[in-house]
């Protein structure tokens, strides 16, 4: 974990704007139910690893499902220069509405990378920037570079440049080995953070720090854990007695919410990480379970039966004012608020379909965004677009997706192996 760290801390030293850019002629409306890919043009990268920056990119915008890449044997303008004006006529006879290209250099040990983000029809630079750090977190800087042109285009901030913790699964049902495991948003450098030795669930990523929170059941018990992937420290919040899951920071990273299991009973608790002390939010004789706080830290969303079924309710942070807040048939369950405040994303089951959805903080709005055999356990992309689930067919193993918020753009991950319990992070620094 230590040179993981060492390397994320180096990743993205300076960007800095080059060119003032120019009004955007062409853009994305992500508003519009019926959106239309818009045609970008994406040639290899000129320099070292300029191939490998711009298939990155490329696949970056393309799972977004807001950009279609075009060929690159399409291309009839075969070599620019990132300080010359691209041959616009041959990039809008092969239909291309953006032109990215760029080059890479990498001298005394650092890699450096000029891009120029063109509008081929109003034959106008819209961005130029220039990001440098060292060459073995060129995969950063193209995540970087991703995340720029996606807000170029689309007017909202990207979520390329984040990784991504989970519980991966292998071996058969019987002898199901779960470890946590962490990747880069695109499938990219999975490592394993636990040896499998005990069952992991719900791992959370802090919204302040590179820091998750998990719960680990073992023989004797479960317990929750805090991991820091900078340090590589891990420490337990303290014994508990009963079950205790479903951790999840507070939006300033200060405080855990889980919920504890005591007689059948099971209840929502904080605490207070620099102090170690602990409240009682709910003491309802009903199962209370799956907090998450509301952006501003004021609310929290969770889970509980007390109505005869699992509902969502909305409270105060520090316990009071509960309201329930979806009415709909079957079960809800693993709320998450997004991060704009926007929405709660929940899983929903009804009858032997199950669904990911989003509704309004009050109830309002509900939307299905998917129905599967088994879809669970969504979280949010840090823009609060895009969320992330596990799905699983019958007879198959569990495996990541996302979806946006329309419910028009649903996608494998790249990961390749079974995996649940996924939780995005923020934007890297």
């Amino acid at each position: 974990m230590k040179s993981l760290a060492i390397a994320l801390v180096a990743a993205l030293v300076s960007a800095a704007a080059i060119t003032a850019p120019a009004r955007a002629q062409i853009e994305v409306d992500i508003n519009r139910g019926d959106i239309k890919p818009l045609p970008i043009a994406i040639p290899a990268f000129g320099g070292s690893q300029g191939a490998e920056i711009a298939q990155v990119i490329t696949g970056n915008l393309e799972r977004s499902g807001l950009f279609a890449p075009i060929p690159q044997s399409a291309f009839i303008e075969q070599t620019l220069d990132v300080n010359v004006q691209p041959r616009f006529p041959d990039w809008k006879t092969i239909n291309a509405q953006a032109l990215l290209n760029g080059q890479v250099t990498v001298e005394g040990g650092r890699l450096t990378v000029n891009f120029r983000l063109w509008d081929v029809y109003a034959q106008q630079q819209l961005l130029g920037l220039q990001f440098t750090s060292t060459p073995d977190n060129w995969r950063r800087v193209a995540h970087k570079i991703s995340d720029a042109v996606y807000e170029r285009l689309t007017g909202e901030k990207g979520y390329f440049d984040t990784r991504v913790v989970f519980v991966a699964e292998s071996g058969g049902r019987l002898d199901r080995k779960k470890q946590l495991a962490i990747m880069d948003q695109d499938g990219a450098n999975p490592s394993y953070l636990t040896d499998g030795s005990s069952i992991v669930m719900t791992p959370r990523f802090s919204s302040t720090s590179q820091e998750i929170t998990y719960m680990a059941l073992r023989p004797e018990g479960s317990s929750v854990y805090l991991f820091n992937l900078e340090s590589g420290r891990r420490e337990t919040l303290g014994n508990f007695p009963g079950m205790v899951f479903a951790p999840r920071f507070s939006p300033d990273g200060g405080r855990v919410a889980f919920s504890v299991e005591r007689g059948g009973n099971t209840d929502i608790h904080v605490m207070d990480l620099r102090s170690r002390t602990t409240s009682r939010l709910t003491a309802d004789p009903s199962i209370e379970t799956s907090p998450s706080f509301s952006p501003d830290g004021a609310s929290i969303v969770y889970t509980s039966d007390r109505g005869g079924s699992a509902q969502l309710y909305v409270m105060g942070a520090n316990g009071g004012g509960s309201k329930r807040i979806s009415f709909g048939s079957g079960r809800y369950t693993t709320p998450v608020w997004s991060p704009t405040g926007e929405y709660i994303a929940f899983t929903r089951q009804n009858g032997s379909e199950f669904h990911i959805g989003i509704m309004r903080p009050d109830g309002s709005d509900e939307r299905i965004l998917t129905t599967s055999y088994l879809d669970e356990g969504p979280t949010w992309a840090p823009n609060g677009r895009v969320l992330m689930f596990s799905r699983e067919t019958p007879g198959g193993a569990p495996r990541l997706w996302t979806v946006d918020v329309t419910g028009r753009i649903q996608r494998a991950a790249p990961y390749p192996g079974a995996g649940t319990d996924p939780a995005w992070s923020p934007l890297l620094n």
